[in-house]
């Protein structure tokens, strides 16, 4: 009677020296299933997790039509940052449909991924279009700081707090964290100085870059939980896979324009009578020189071909013209004269601003060359004196900011009356826009 040979109940594979069996009561399973058959448990907690997630997946338009409610124009960034989001969500769906059985689970293409550098002058809406994104994806999202890094081993926050930061906000759930979106602000800050001295070390510029590379294209990352919830083995440290989260960096990079106009016009070098004149009007702007950066623009600007080759999406932002301040004021759901208008409100007294106030505000940010971020700033400074007196005035009814008032050569306009009923918000309304 010849012995009946073991094989493996899933894959078939006859039990030898080489290949030893696990018994069960009715069959037997080979190391290569086990192993297999682990890794589709594992991930349906995973499976698990992504339907706990916000929602349906947003389609691209979706995502831009929120964006649109916050952010004013800078519409080609915002089709380039809804397009990675939209992906990076089928990428989670892609991630969990592996765990159907044991027999397909490798015949899928395994997508890669495509972090995002956003380049723009300041207060274009970087870092607003980011924390925005916070409000629209239902995976866990962080915002770091470029400036606060060094090079391991010196005084700083080290790359890895970054990942810190999203476990966190994961609720220290690392198959979570492992699927979430890092925002790195003030990316040119780490560009490479040229005027450092021979044979000194650029921890916060060249060696933060260099820190970066393994994070940011998909390693397996050692995290400190110190302070935190230990992991099952009550270790201080956990492992977290960066291949599916999305980097996207954000920065100004001044002087970045030079670098492109150099290379798509190089200086005329003739004299004399046979030289090229150059008119000036012919100088492409500064949002055409920034729609032309190459990688090469990038290198000569400080940032080393590694790490430039990790950001393959660039999205230039334009610079904001005075309509588009204008709009940023008025039109987005938390706009600045909403907020203000709000304020006074709360003191039943109706803020009304002019036109012609609101083309002045946004012609004093262009010429401080702030964008969008210095707004606020004018508009404090022009309604400090109006938010100190005017509370403690009775019967004050409306106030009417004036473009007089904004050059600083008039008070702000006091409209009074006997009686008046108390402002509801929803009745708040920029005159200028009517």
């Amino acid at each position: 009677m010849t012995k009946e040979l073991k094989h493996c109940s899933f894959c078939g594979i006859e039990a030898s020296a080489a290949v030893p069996m696990i018994a069960g009561t009715e069959g037997f399973i080979c190391e290569a299933c086990v192993m297999l058959a682990s890794q589709v448990v594992s991930s349906w907690s995973k499976k698990k997790e992504l339907n706990d997630m916000q929602g349906p997946l947003p389609k691209p338009v979706g995502i831009k039509a929120l964006l649109d409610q916050y952010v004013i124009g800078q519409d080609l960034a915002k089709e380039i940052l809804s397009v990675a989001v939209y992906n990076h969500y089928k990428r989670l769906k892609q991630e969990s449909s592996k765990t159907g059985n044991l027999g397909n689970a490798e015949q899928l293409v395994e997508i890669g991924k495509s972090n995002i550098l956003l380049i723009g002058p300041s207060g274009t809406g970087k870092t607003l279009m980011a924390s925005t994104l916070a409000k629209i994806v239902g995976v866990p999202f962080a915002v770091a700081d470029a400036t606060t890094l060094t090079q391991a081993g010196y005084v700083g926050d080290d790359v890895e707090n970054i990942l810190a930061r999203l476990l966190d906000v994961a609720d220290g759930q690392i198959n979570k964290a492992e699927w979430g979106i890092v925002y790195i602000d003030e990316i040119d800050k780490i560009a490479r100085s040229p005027e450092q001295a021979f044979g000194t070390r650029d921890v916060s510029g060249e060696g933060v870059q260099q820190a970066l590379l393994r994070l940011v294209e998909g390693s397996q990352v050692k995290v400190s939980v110190k302070g935190r919830r230990k992991d099952a083995h009550g270790s201080d440290s956990v492992m977290i896979d960066t291949r599916n989260i999305l980097f996207i960096a954000g920065g100004a990079f001044p002087g970045l324009e030079k670098h492109v106009e150099k290379r798509l016009h190089p200086p005329k070098t003739a004299i004399g009578f046979h030289a090229e004149v150059t008119n000036s009007a012919d100088k492409p702007s500064l949002e055409a020189l920034l729609n032309a950066t190459q990688p090469d623009d990038l290198k000569k600007f400080g940032l080393i071909p590694e790490f430039i080759g990790r950001f393959p999406v660039l999205a230039p932002l334009e610079p904001l013209d005075v309509d588009a301040l204008i709009q940023v004021l008025t039109e987005p759901k938390n706009a600045l004269v909403k907020q203000y208008q709000q304020l006074f409100a709360f003191d039943d007294i109706e803020l009304e601003f002019t036109q012609d106030a609101l083309v002045e505000i946004a012609e004093k940010a262009i010429e401080r060359n702030t964008g969008a971020r210095g707004l606020r700033g004018i508009m404090e400074h022009v309604l400090r004196k109006a938010m100190f007196d005017v509370p403690s005035r009775e019967n004050v009814q409306r106030c009417i900011v004036t473009a007089e008032l904004i050059r600083g050569e008039a008070e702000i306009q006091v409209v009074e009356g006997e009686y008046h009923e108390p402002l509801e918000p929803s009745a708040i309304l920029v005159s200028a826009g009517q």
